[in-house]
């Protein structure tokens, strides 16, 4: 009765409600209240119905003023991201005669070519084991940065935000073709830093986004242009950055809020 579920992962979950699965339904409805970082959810912007499950939306909580620095990043920082390649296919799940998968990695690679056309240089701290996929975004203006460090120390991970130019990422295939309005945590970090983030769209700009800080695209061509924008006037966007992740993550606003229409 006093359970609290949150879900970081939307769509699996409200798919398997719609599929029957009796496990899931029962599991669910032990609890007092039900948040999805998906802010589509239960919405008509979420294609999955959801059953007259109450789904409440909530966002990632970061403690910004842990992310903060006044440093500006070197001449030399780049657009980088912290991603795992591969999920082994765990959480892909099919739904109406179409899957879904639980990955980021098919949609790196639909962008492949984006540090290219934008002239810069992105990073990826990752670890993609096939050497023909490494060669080719060596090819189109990707480097690699070790993520293992960076997995286990969490002063190493945030100097790696702070030293950066901002962040270029993308979604998980489920996010994005399912329109969840769902964000990255790291995303928020990057924002809290005052590191300028582009990120693929899922939906999440119905709620906020796209007014400096902080771009979501679906193809290149956007991609190219949130880069020049961000270049143009970076000292703007990195203020803009910051304000937004005071103003949607900060986490006695999330926190808070959760926890009043929780009842608690």
């Amino acid at each position: 009765d006093r359970i609290i579920y949150v879900e970081s992962d939307p769509g699996v979950e409200q798919i398997r409600i719609d599929k029957g699965v009796r496990s899931t339904i029962d599991y669910l409805r032990r609890h007092r209240a039900l948040f999805s970082f998906g802010e589509n959810v239960g919405t008509e912007s979420f294609p999955v119905p959801t059953h007259n499950m109450k789904w409440l939306p909530t966002r990632q909580p970061v403690v910004t003023d842990l992310w903060k620095t006044n440093r500006a990043p070197p001449r030399a920082a780049v657009f980088t991201s912290v991603a795992n390649w591969s999920t082994s296919g765990l959480k892909d799940i099919t739904w109406r005669g179409e899957k879904y998968l639980w990955s980021k990695s098919r949609e790196f690679l639909r962008f492949l070519a984006a540090p290219k056309k934008a002239g810069e240089t992105f990073e990826l701290a990752t670890n993609i084991p096939d050497a023909k996929t490494r060669a080719k975004f060596l090819r189109n203006g990707w480097r690699f940065h070790s993520p293992l460090q960076l997995s286990v120390d969490y002063w190493l991970y945030r100097d790696y935000v702070r030293r950066s130019r901002g962040e270029f990422t993308v979604a998980k295939d489920q996010y994005v073709r399912l329109n969840t309005g769902w964000f990255s945590d790291r995303s928020a970090c990057y924002l809290a830093a005052g590191r300028p983030v582009i990120i693929q769209q899922s939906g999440f700009t119905q709620h906020y986004g796209n007014d400096g800080g902080l771009f979501a695209f679906s193809s290149i061509k956007e991609i190219v242009e949130a880069v020049k924008a961000i270049n143009a006037d970076y000292a703007k966007h990195s203020r803009a950055a910051r304000e937004v992740a005071r103003e949607i993550f900060e986490a006695e606003k999330v926190l808070a809020s959760l926890l009043d229409r929780a009842g608690v």
